[in-house]
C-alpha cells in the first residue's frame, strides 16, 4: 500500500522497519541503546527531510503499540509533528485496516519478510490482546480506510484525493 502511495504522490517511502533492521544489526532488540537509536534515527531522518524540503515522506508504523523503552506512540507522534511543523511542513494521518481473515493472509506476503515485519498470526494475536491497534491517531486530520477488498492503487488514489496532494 505504501509503495503505491509513493508512486501516485512522488513522496519518499520510509518503512519504520528500516530503522529496526539498521539498529538491530548492532544492538540487541529491546536494549536501551537499541531503543534510543531507533527513535533517534527515525526523528533525525524526518527532520533532515523536513529541513531540506523533501517533497513528502510516507512513514509507516502501527499506532497503538508501546514503543521501545516504555514510551508511547503518542510521544513519538507529537515529536514528529513538532519537528515537521518547525520547518513549515504538515503531518497527515492515514489509518488502514482490513478484516481479520484478510489480515492473517497478508501476514504471509513475501514483502513482509524482506522488511523484517511481523509474519506470525499467533504473535499478532498476542499483540492485539495487549494493545489497541484500532485507534485513530488523535493529533490532527485523519482518514480511515477499510482496504480489505480495495486494490492498493485505488486506496492510494483515495488518500491522495482526500488530502488534495497535487
Amino acid at each position: 500500500m505504501a509503495k503505491e502511495l509513493a508512486k501516485v504522490t512522488g513522496y519518499k517511502l520510509f518503512h519504520n522497519h528500516l530503522t529496526v533492521d539498521l539498529v538491530s544489526s548492532i544492538f540487541p532488540f529491546g536494549t536501551k541503546a537499541y531503543s534510543h537509536l531507533v527513535e533517534k534515527v527515525r526523528l533525525d531522518l524526518i527532520e533532515a527531510a523536513a529541513r531540506t524540503k523533501v517533497n513528502g515522506v510516507i512513514f509507516t508504523f502501527v499506532y497503538g503499540v508501546e514503543t521501545f523503552g516504555g514510551k508511547t506512540d503518542d510521544e513519538l507522534v507529537v515529536k514528529i509533528i513538532k519537528i515537521v511543523k518547525q520547518y513549515k511542513g504538515h503531518v497527515l494521518f492515514v489509518r488502514l485496516f482490513c478484516e481479520k481473515k484478510e489480515l492473517h493472509k497478508r501476514l504471509r506476503h513475501p514483502s513482509r519478510k524482506s522488511f523484517g515485519k511481523l509474519r506470525k498470526v499467533s504473535i499478532l494475536r498476542s499483540i492485539r490482546k495487549k494493545y489497541n491497534l484500532d485507534a485513530t491517531i488523535p493529533f490532527g486530520k485523519s482518514i480511515t480506510i477499510d482496504n480489505t477488498k480495495v486494490p492498493a492503487k485505488k486506496v492510494a488514489m483515495a488518500i491522495k484525493a482526500y488530502y488534495k496532494v497535487p
